[in-house]
């Protein structure tokens, strides 16, 4: 196997320029958006730190999918990092390969899908570790979203269009003053909620923590995580189910996708978006591997079970939920 760092259809420059903007975008988005309301008395110093330990994190799930494809022989691009306006989403939409070869068998599917995500958690979890341990304990000026529906579920938002609705038909005044504080809360999963737990124990009522640079980094890293490994189509997961079922993958992809649906009605909207990329876009099915013979190996299984434990323990109902009042 061929072993130059730069094979045909490579273009390291523009890799290198998507990297530096990223860097840039992200630690612009995080200086606008967030720095100010941390209390920090160095905003810049943890913008920059927001930013080189999101990119560390996007840049090692896609190194491992590209190192992993490498070893199988199967010809990759270099990562492209994906910069956005700094107003939109927190400066990047992540980062990608482009596999320009065919996967040799189920065994290396599994070897390349699941190295992104687990390579990515490697870096996150450690920057998330240092990111809740040094999390400030506030007074919270709005009450902690509860309940058995999320504020941003559509079933709440179509309550608050029905009653908006209602007023502009009846010239009803809206219920209630202007808003005069919002919050942005960013939704626990299972793991930041045990690392809270284990580093700074139960918050008393009333009580939340100020997120700093390196924990939304890391939260952002398990976001990604989650998007990646569900069971959909060529999502990571979506290559992982394929490894272990074959055909009947597309069953389970079309279940997942109905879970996210069902996570848009009862928790929050923003999952809407995802629903219509996984399933009007990037479709159901997997191409298949050149050589679908060889078994999966007993280790490979192990990684695929884990891969999605990995899912269960990244996956926030709530992502982001702005409350008012």
């Amino acid at each position: 196997m061929a072993t130059t760092v730069f094979r045909p259809g490579d273009r390291p420059l523009l890799n290198l320029g998507l990297f530096l903007l990223t860097v840039l975008t992200t630690f612009i988005a995080f200086r606008l958006m967030f720095a100010d309301g941390l209390g920090s008395t160095h905003p810049a110093v943890e913008s920059l730190r927001f930013s080189l330990c999101l990119v560390a994190i996007l840049g090692s799930h896609e190194m491992g999918h590209y190192l992993m494809a490498r070893r199988h022989g199967v010809d990759s691009s270099l990562p492209y990092f994906i910069p956005t306006p700094p107003l939109i989403t927190f400066g990047t939409l992540g980062a990608v390969i482009r596999l320009r070869g065919r996967i040799p068998n189920r065994n290396a599917l599994v070897d390349i899908g699941a190295a992104g995500p687990l390579a990515g958690l490697a870096v996150a979890i450690p920057v998330l570790i240092y990111g809740t341990a040094t999390l400030k304990i506030i007074d919270t000026p709005l009450p902690v979203p509860q309940g058995a529906l999320g504020p941003s579920s559509l079933v709440v938002a179509l309550d608050h269009l029905w009653t908006w609705a209602q007023q502009l038909l009846l010239g009803a005044p809206p219920a209630g003053g202007e808003p005069t504080v919002a919050v942005t809360f960013f939704g626990d999963c299972l793991l930041t909620r045990g690392l809270k737990w284990l580093l700074l124990g139960p918050l008393p009522l009333g009580k939340d923590v100020q997120e700093n640079g390196a924990y939304l980094a890391g939260w952002f890293g398990l976001l990604v995580t989650t998007l990646n490994l569900f069971p959909i189509g060529q999502l990571d997961g979506g290559h992982l189910t394929h490894a272990l079922f074959g055909e009947r993958a597309v069953g389970v992809g079309r279940a997942a996708a109905g879970a996210l649906f069902g996570l848009v009605v009862v928790y929050s909207y923003t999952w809407a978006l995802w629903f219509i990329i996984t399933s009007l876009v990037l479709g159901f099915r997997h191409p298949p591997v050149m050589d679908p013979g060889p078994p999966l190996t007993g280790s490979r299984k192990l990684v695929c079970w884990l891969s999605f434990l990995a899912l269960a323990l990244c996956l926030s109902p709530t992502p982001l939920t702005m409350v008012t009042g």
